[in-house]
């Protein structure tokens, strides 16, 4: 029986009850949820049913827990139900509604822990937007681990997800990124305010192998084949690095292309009319105190050029005009202060922030070699890149280590820890897992133990203490996911996975026998086992999925 069945079963206790008591069923709700008591001990599921409704109705809550308690004790699969406290319910099942479970998941498949729980929702999700002046960093790693394992998690419940990255091609930082690509094809040093690194040099001799043309044009001319040039490259590079990250997004959203459409007109327009612009000094304001943020924010200079916030504006109004009644944007911990700003422009265009925005920042990240912090890429000249990371961990590692921890928590990446066999790498602990059930499943079939039809599948032999634990932690997935995804934390799925489900499997695996020891006969309980080992299997692939991680059948 899965969590959702009892909550039916219990749902149907509640109206037998009312029936009989001649109580206004009106006041029951459409669905309740049951959940996991934290103390083991107290029961496989715990319901507070007759608490939310006691004052609808006018009945004590231990009364009404008590008359719940005894219709539901009647129902199948119920082995007993007991009262706690002011009237919670704790509930325990036979050993066959428990074992059910197992056939369910395995039936399933890579269907299941997923939900409609946001189904309507559309929601835009920016993540990484790394400046095209050099290669993802650490930080932007972080963060295209997180917002791809979040964006797996958004459609996993139901909701209608577009995933984008923002490229700044327009703006002071590509002027810099081009005088310093010329700066380099020059042979000079690096402008003070330029960009260095050995990939600067890359970028410069692969523009001039393109453009030879370009050695013999004035230095104007020249900058712009190398604006041009090699922000392209470096688009096709940060894409490339990406995908071979196992992350692509659905739209690639140029800022240039803002400006070129006349979309920072449309939005200055947009927001005059909604009485919030104003000038002052020959320049062109928002009124954004107005929605609680520090200071005024200037959109359109005095010299009439646009400011980088103009084209914040002008993108999150794309954004609104698309569809998306959700925009979600990923930002590093040195924009903590853009929140006020971007809360209060929502709010100028005439948006609920609360409910149109949502802002999150993610903490540094450290590379740790040998117990300190890598600081120096040999290729970045100042930042550890994307490749950096990968190269010492790999893309598995990487991503389970950057999507584990609550993105607003700094992190340090431990090398030797990470690339370690053994169970205190957390991926490797969740990923042997995978192969082990994977490995049980092909040996098995190699000795003749096949599950066998679902109609043969005895689940209450499943009876085992250690059964009925991993049993207990593999009915959590699905409202595991519904949580990560509401409240934007993938690392609850990672923390489930090796917490719960790997925890429970290690200990069923050493004290329930699944194969046949020599010429031992094949049982049903051997078949009964195999069902949960390989609803195991399941669970860490999908939940492995969720996270961008691969679970792998040998190791």
């Amino acid at each position: 029986m899965t969590p959702a069945e009892l909550a039916s079963v219990v749902l149907a206790a509640a109206h037998a009850v009312f029936e009989q008591r001649g109580l206004d069923r009106a006041a029951l709700p459409a669905s309740t949820v049951v959940e996991r008591p934290r103390n083991p001990e107290h029961g496989d599921y715990a319901s507070t049913l007759a608490l939310q409704l006691s004052k609808k109705v006018g009945v004590p809550p231990r009364e009404l827990a008590t008359a719940l308690a005894d219709e539901l004790s009647r129902a199948p699969g119920v082995k007993s139900v007991e009262i706690a406290g002011p009237g919670f319910l704790n509930i325990r099942l036979d050993a066959a509604a428990a074992g059910q479970l197992a056939r369910v998941i395995v039936e399933t498949g890579a269907e299941y822990g997923r939900s409609d729980r946001l189904a309507g929702e559309k929601i835009n999700l920016e993540f990484v937007s790394a400046n095209p002046t050099g290669p993802v960093h650490i930080g932007g790693v972080r963060w295209a681990a997180v917002g791809d394992a979040l964006s797996r998690l958004l459609r996993a419940t139901g909701a209608d997800v577009g995933t984008e990255y923002y490229f700044n091609d327009a703006g002071s930082q590509i002027d810099r990124f081009a005088r310093s690509l010329l700066a380099a094809a020059k042979g000079e040093p690096a402008p003070e305010d330029g960009y260095g690194g050995a990939y600067i040099a890359e970028i410069a001799a692969e523009v001039q192998a393109r453009r030879p043309e370009v050695r013999s044009l004035d230095d104007d001319a020249a900058q712009e084949v190398f604006r041009v040039e090699g922000v392209a490259l470096m688009f096709d590079e940060i894409r490339s690095s990406l995908r071979d990250f196992g992350v692509e997004f659905d739209t690639y959203f140029n800022e240039k292309d803002l400006h070129d459409r006349g979309e920072l007109d449309l939005a200055l327009a947009r927001l005059r009319q909604q009485g919030h612009l104003y000038e002052s000094e020959g320049a062109t304001w928002l009124r954004t105190t107005d929605f609680g943020d520090d200071k005024d924010r200037v959109l359109r200079k005095s010299n009439g050029e646009w400011t980088y916030f103009a084209a914040d504006c002008a993108y999150y109004l794309d954004k609104r005009e698309r569809g998306f009644e959700r925009v979600v944007i990923m930002l590093g911990a040195d924009h903590h202060g853009y929140i006020g700003r971007m809360k209060a422009m929502s709010a100028c265009f005439g948006d609920d922030p609360e409910r149109n925005l949502e802002i999150l920042i993610g903490q540094l990240v450290n590379l740790l070699r040998d117990g300190a912090p890598m600081r120096m890429s040999k290729r970045a000249g100042t930042v550890i890149t994307l490749e950096d990371l990968v190269d010492a961990i790999g893309v598995d590692a990487s991503r389970y280590a950057l999507a584990r921890y609550s993105s607003d928590s700094p992190i340090d990446i431990d090398i030797e820890l990470w690339t370690r066999a053994t169970r205190d790498n957390p991926v490797y602990y969740v990923q042997y897992v995978a192969a082990r059930t994977a490995g049980v499943a092909r040996n098995a079939a190699e000795v003749g133990l096949l599950p066998g039809d679902a109609d043969a599948f005895r689940p209450e032999l499943l009876a085992h203490e250690k059964e009925n634990e991993l049993l207990k932690a593999l009915a959590q997935f699905p409202a595991v996911v519904a949580t990560a995804a509401e409240l934007r934390e993938p690392h609850r799925v990672a923390r489930y996975l090796e917490e719960s489900v790997a925890a429970s499997y290690h200990r069923f695996y050493d004290n329930c026998r699944v194969l046949p020891l020599g010429d031992e006969k094949i049982t049903d309980l051997h078949r009964a086992r195999l069902w949960l080992n390989n609803a195991t299997r399941t669970v860490i692939a999908n939940g492995l999925y969720l996270l961008g991680v691969s679970a792998p059948e040998r190791m």
